[in-house]
């Protein structure tokens, strides 16, 4: 296995994407803690169940924004979402830890080589969406977290 299969296939973090008119990383500190839910993408669900109580989150605002807004960390495993009627949905729990100092955008994302094959960038509709470690030191550093 190739050094880049094996970061791709061991996140160092994962990036999950939020409309901040919907939901915002302010909701989030504010609360304190939330069900991530409402991910219905397959491939989104997958990464989900791939999360692990514990992991470190980055909080992207979508739409408009298109910024890394803040840090958080799953404070659960994945589990089916009660509020479906479907058990492929999943959702896990998400506890605020600290928001951006400096706001990252795609743009800026887009820009760094070492990103310009990062799923972020690949599939841009994806809404969850795991980070190596080298992508994950890179847009940390960037958004000073």
């Amino acid at each position: 296995m190739a050094k880049d299969d094996e970061s791709k296939s061991s996140p160092k973090g994962w990036l999950l994407k939020t409309e901040p008119d919907c939901y915002s990383f302010k909701d989030l500190a504010r609360e304190g803690k939330t069900v991530w839910d409402g991910v219905t993408n397959n491939l989104a669900l997958r990464n989900i169940r791939n999360i692990k109580k514990g992991d470190q989150l980055l909080i992207y605002h979508t739409g408009n924004e298109k910024t890394v807004a803040g840090l958080a960390e799953a404070a659960s495993p994945p589990y089916p979402d009660p509020k479906a009627n479907d058990p492929k949905l999943v959702v896990v729990d998400v506890k605020a830890k600290k928001p951006a100092a400096k706001p990252v955008t795609l743009g800026d994302i887009k820009q760094i080589q070492d990103l310009a094959s990062s799923d972020l960038v690949r599939l841009p509709r994806l809404s969850v969406v795991p980070l190596t470690e080298k992508e994950w030191k890179k847009i940390t550093e960037l958004a000073g977290l």
